[in-house]
């Protein structure tokens, strides 16, 4: 039996790529590794969103190029993969640099694994894959998922055709594709029957959904989830991520009607500043999200936002910045993400005046204390509340457990560990730095 190892950089969408290379390596005898000094192969599945990505890339592999080398004296080859949005952007570049890497695969590719790994098995050499072919990859896909608990993702949607200044996903995951409404819903029902209670519907543009409806119609995002939420055992819904001009009518609906879909939208924004905002190349106006805000509300009232915000974007001003301090104490998030802007090579906004970095970063600050403190009062508000918590995985003490509540935050439950796998009503006792604290009531619900 072989051993494979997989690292895993980014979003959500990375994760569930993660274990679909994990799923299609498995019938060449690969089980999981937990350490890269342990495997025959290992996966960077990398991510070029964030600042210095491919840099951190670079320094791991030189790591493993140490380790392969070590290994070869022994007698024991490795083989090292380099999959994801680095791989897209910088294949070539990969090889040149680090002669190390057997293997690039771009994330519209990685079902063509197992016979790259055959080919570099039997010749040696590199094999590079960066093409587009998002239909070809899900046909693909082995039908057995694997998971890891009773909460999953599943992706419907990949690819951006909005091309925001900022932004490498249009050229790193290609054109807007959504899967099939059939496909889906048959990998739901197998997710279901091994234990799966939620599921998190997964896209660059989730909500741009538009997939191939059993009726011949072309869907949306509203229409499969309202099929999905017919799914005997599945008893919450969940998707991200979203762009404000996608936010539909019939969407904004199903948060009032669908029961299983949570009361968590993560709607990103990226400035509260029109004129940045056009400089992002992202088509809507402040006042556009706010009425958004305020219409998704008023179909949910329990629900709770999350968002993400770039400052120092190119051109940014004071001004601008002070726009952005007011949109967020106008909408008051329960969660969000926020970064200083860094260029990402060949895009648009990479080639626009830079602010300094001391700018940069005395703006993040500001606004990280500002979210901060209303994530903080968001969890405050929830003491005492009886709430229910999916129970997902074993907590750091001896009987412990870890749920979400239906708003996403961790909720730390002693005696708890027998109920993984199930939803139990809980009461909120006390608010932790990032998470919940909560106790068992007497008469707990089972959902």
């Amino acid at each position: 039996m072989k051993k494979l190892f997989v690292k895993t950089y980014g979003c959500q969408m990375n994760v569930y790529d993660s274990a679909r290379m994990a799923d299609l390596l498995a019938p060449l005898g690969y089980a999981p590794a937990d350490r890269p000094d342990e495997a025959d192969m290992v996966i960077l599945n990398t991510c070029h969103i964030r600042e210095k990505a491919a840099e951190k890339v670079y320094s791991e592999l030189g790591k493993l190029k140490r380790l392969k080398e070590e290994r070869r004296e022994q007698g024991r080859p490795m083989l090292i993969a380099v999959a994801g949005c680095v791989a897209q952007a910088e294949g070539k570049e990969i090889v040149a640099r680090q002669p190390a890497v057997d293997l690039v695969v771009g994330p519209q590719s990685y079902h063509r694994l197992p016979e790259m790994v055959a080919r570099v098995t039997r010749a040696s050499g590199h094999v590079l894959e960066t093409d587009f072919p998002a239909e070809d990859k899900f046909d693909s896909l082995p039908q057995d998922l694997s998971v890891s608990g009773p909460a999953a993702f599943l992706t419907v949607q990949e690819g951006c055709d909005k091309f925001c200044a900022f932004c490498v996903v249009p050229y790193t995951r290609g054109p807007e594709y959504s899967r099939p409404v059939a496909q889906i819903e048959s990998d739901a029902r197998r997710l279901v029957e091994k234990g799966v209670r939620e599921i998190t519907l997964l896209g660059q543009n989730v909500n741009a959904y538009r997939g191939a409806g059993p009726d011949g119609e072309t869907w949306s995002l509203a229409q499969l989830i309202r099929k999905l939420a017919e799914t005997d055992g599945l008893e919450r819904i969940r998707y991200t991520t979203s762009h404000p001009r996608d936010m539909s009518d019939d969407l904004i609906l199903a948060h009032a009607e669908i029961e299983k879909l949570m009361p968590y939208l993560h709607l990103p924004v990226q400035s509260g500043s029109d004129r940045v905002l056009a400089a992002m190349n992202r088509r809507h106006r402040a006042e556009d999200y706010l009425r958004l805000v305020e219409r998704v509300r008023k179909a949910r009232p329990d629900l709770a936002l999350s968002s993400d915000f770039i400052v120092g974007f190119p051109g940014e001003t004071d001004r601008d910045f002070e726009d952005t301090l007011s949109l967020v104490r106008e909408v008051n998030y329960a969660q969000a993400f926020s970064f200083k802007y860094s260029p990402r090579p060949g895009t648009p906004a990479a080639a626009m005046k830079q602010l300094p970095d001391e700018v940069k970063s005395a703006r993040l600050q500001i606004l990280q204390a500002l979210l901060s403190d209303q994530q903080d009062a968001f969890n405050r508000a929830c003491e005492n509340r009886i709430v229910p918590v999916l129970f997902e995985k074993p907590g750091k003490k001896p009987g412990q457990a870890v749920g979400r509540s239906p708003w996403l935050q961790p909720v730390h439950v002693d005696g708890a560990a027998s109920f993984i796998g199930e939803i139990r009503d809980v009461r909120i006792a006390g608010v932790l730095p990032n998470s919940l604290r909560g106790k068992m009531i007497e008469k707990a619900q089972v959902h």
